[in-house]
Parts: C-alpha cells; sequence; structure tokens
C-alpha cells in the first residue's frame, strides 16, 4: 500500500536522499541532510511517497505568502525514481500536495522547472499546472 508521509527525522531524510540526488546530483548525503535541516528553520519540508518500506517520490515544498499571488504552496524538489516512473508515485504526490496547499489555505501551487526538462514538463500539463512567468537569475559566483 503506498503512503505519503512527512520526513520529520533525520532517518526520513536521509532516506529520501537516493531519491532526490536524481534530481540535485550536486549533493552529497552529508550536504543534502544539513540543508534540509537548515531550510527546515524556514518552514521547508519534505514529502515522500513509500510504498514496501522504499520510497518512490520526493518533493520539497514550503508554504509562502507574495504580494502577487497570496498563500502559496512552492514545491522547491518534486522527483519521482527513475526506476519507478509511470507508475502513479508522482501524480499521487503532486494530488496529495494540492490538497494539502488547500487545507493550509493556499490560493496556487506554484513551481520552477529546468527548460531542459520536457518530459517533467508534459507531465505537469497532465496535472492542470500552467506557464505563468519566465525566471530570470543571474549568477554572482
Amino acid at each position: 500500500m503506498m503512503q505519503i508521509k512527512f520526513a520529520t527525522s533525520n532517518l526520513d531524510i536521509s532516506r529520501c536522499f537516493p531519491v532526490m540526488v536524481q534530481l540535485r546530483s550536486h549533493l552529497t548525503e552529508a550536504e543534502f541532510v544539513n540543508r534540509v535541516q537548515r531550510q527546515q528553520q524556514a518552514g521547508y519540508f519534505l514529502v515522500y511517497v513509500e510504498k514496501n518500506n522504499s520510497i518512490k517520490a520526493v518533493a520539497g515544498c514550503r508554504l509562502m505568502e507574495t504580494l502577487i499571488d497570496g498563500q502559496l504552496l512552492y514545491i522547491d524538489d518534486l522527483i519521482t525514481d527513475t526506476s519507478e516512473r509511470s507508475q502513479g508515485y508522482g501524480s499521487a504526490l503532486i494530488d496529495w500536495l494540492i490538497e494539502y496547499a488547500k487545507s493550509q489555505g493556499c490560493v496556487s501551487l506554484q513551481l520552477d522547472s529546468g527548460v531542459q526538462r520536457a518530459a517533467a514538463h508534459r507531465f505537469y500539463f497532465r496535472k492542470g499546472l500552467t506557464i505563468s512567468s519566465f525566471r530570470f537569475k543571474r549568477s554572482l559566483q
């Protein structure tokens, strides 16, 4: 049976790493755990899909408020294990996040996605997300 849970302990966070590193390949497990712990202090949270004691998909999110949109759920990170794609785990996770956002009084769910992630974009469109803006970035290092 598939379950969706919050990763609250260091063990939970570490268990999410093998899936998350598929999206954030620059991180080591120790750095991942440290960053999640630091960001949790500012409202970041990890949610994961588990089936048969195996993590299938992970999302890193935060509740926030902006002048343009009001209260929203922002998804920083969303990944399904590459060996588990097209089995409904990512869909179940984003559906859960939508319901969670509604329960928290959010008026929208938002995320950014790299321009190279065409398969992810098709998934987001199927889940009812639309492109609402461009994000511009300038490296400072």
